[in-house]
């Protein structure tokens, strides 16, 4: 029987809050995954750590739902191609499939200019990639690196004192003037040899062929785009002139002009290796022109199977850096029954521990096997 009003206990929580703070649950599958850490009581075990990522929530469950995603496109890669899938009347050794799953790997120049241009250089090397897309710097700094080192600064110096010491700051990375002047003694004589052969011998030079050209004469086992001469793996790079590079062929324009770059021919090799892959894997670190270039190949064969981004970008500008997967879904470049993952994470802290749970085990695990 309800009391009077005047007879309610007076310490009573309003009805209206009480219903609103606990109002009963729905039940969730019980497939759902718990929250749940790493036991630190087990000691320091580096590789459980990384898999109690997937149950830890936020970024953690990107990280690991982005190694599923990646062992997922090395899975395929391992399937063993049928001879009616090797495609034995394709020439260019670029386009020629080798892999069940082609997997593109995009990165901006400051990843190279960053540590994790040795962690590139192990994929590339170990040929576990197989199509390369980067911007200017991410060719010109892998060279330069073969000619002088650069060194870590602090995000906080003067660019102002910095510029009159000829001292040149990406991020909190540091990289002296000097570093381009040798960069320029050395590009320069290759430069001459290009338009002699363009016209001499009328070489048609796109930017994958001059950076294989570079990486062959460069000779140095420390460099991303030597690796990638030695195992053909194609380096592409629509936007080759914008950096040091586009630097030293403008100087270099005066001196012996003539020199002329096909970027079409390089954009037909990029998406016909997209379009003639069984299966294709996108693996893009950062965004711009190194995204949309390797999802837009992608679109010409209605996407992508798997994709992970890893990039701190967001999409409330409308910008193609920050878009996340499902935006590409809508324009075909990934498929939409995949998978992708959007990592929000800066690339130089999360891509070696991706490697190490993904392309380090398919790797060592396989050579055990051998």
């Amino acid at each position: 029987m309800d009391l009077p009003k005047s007879e309610k206990p007076k310490y009573l929580a309003p009805d209206v809050a009480v219903s609103a703070v606990l109002a009963p649950s729905q039940e969730l599958p019980a497939e759902t995954p718990t929250v749940c850490g790493y036991d630190w009581e087990n000691g320091t075990d580096y590789n459980k750590i990384l898999e109690s990522y997937e149950r830890s929530g936020f970024q953690a469950t990107s990280f690991g739902k982005a190694v599923t995603e990646i062992n997922k496109m090395l899975k395929c890669r391992s399937v063993p191609l049928s001879d009616e899938n090797r495609d034995p009347y394709e020439e260019d050794v670029f386009i020629k499939k080798t892999t069940n799953c082609t997997i593109f790997l995009g990165y901006t120049s400051n990843m190279i200019s960053s540590g994790l241009r040795d962690t590139i250089r192990f994929l590339v090397k170990n040929k576990l990639v197989d199509c390369i897309v980067t911007t200017a710097g991410g060719v010109e700094e892998d060279f330069i690196k073969c000619l002088a080192p650069t060194y870590i600064g602090d995000f906080n110096l003067s660019g102002k004192v910095l510029r009159t010491r000829g001292i040149n700051r990406i991020g909190n990375l540091l990289v002296p003037n000097d570093n381009y002047c040798l960069f320029e003694e050395w590009v320069t004589p290759l430069l001459n040899e290009m338009v002699d052969e363009q016209i001499q011998e009328g070489t048609i030079w796109t930017p994958s062929r001059i950076i294989a050209r570079l990486g062959e004469r460069i000779n140095n086992e420390s460099s991303v785009c030597y690796w990638a001469w030695k195992n053909n793996i194609p380096i592409f790079s629509p936007a080759l002139t914008d950096g040091s590079l586009g630097d030293m062929m403008y100087f270099h324009s005066y001196n012996k002009p003539g020199l002329v770059i096909d970027i079409l021919g390089d954009l037909r090799r990029l998406n016909t290796m997209a379009v003639k892959a069984n299966n294709t894997g996108v693996i893009i670190l950062g965004g711009g022109v190194i995204k949309h270039h390797i999802c837009n190949a992608n679109l010409m064969r209605n996407g992508a199977d798997f994709a992970v981004y890893v990039n701190t970008a967001s999409e409330f500008d409308g910008s193609d850096s920050g878009a996340r997967p499902d935006e590409a879904v809508s324009w075909g470049k990934i498929k939409s029954n995949a998978t992708p993952i959007k990592l929000y994470a800066d690339a130089t802290l999360v891509f070696p521990l991706l490697v190490a749970q993904t392309f380090a085990k398919y790797h060592f695990g396989n050579k055990k096997n051998v």
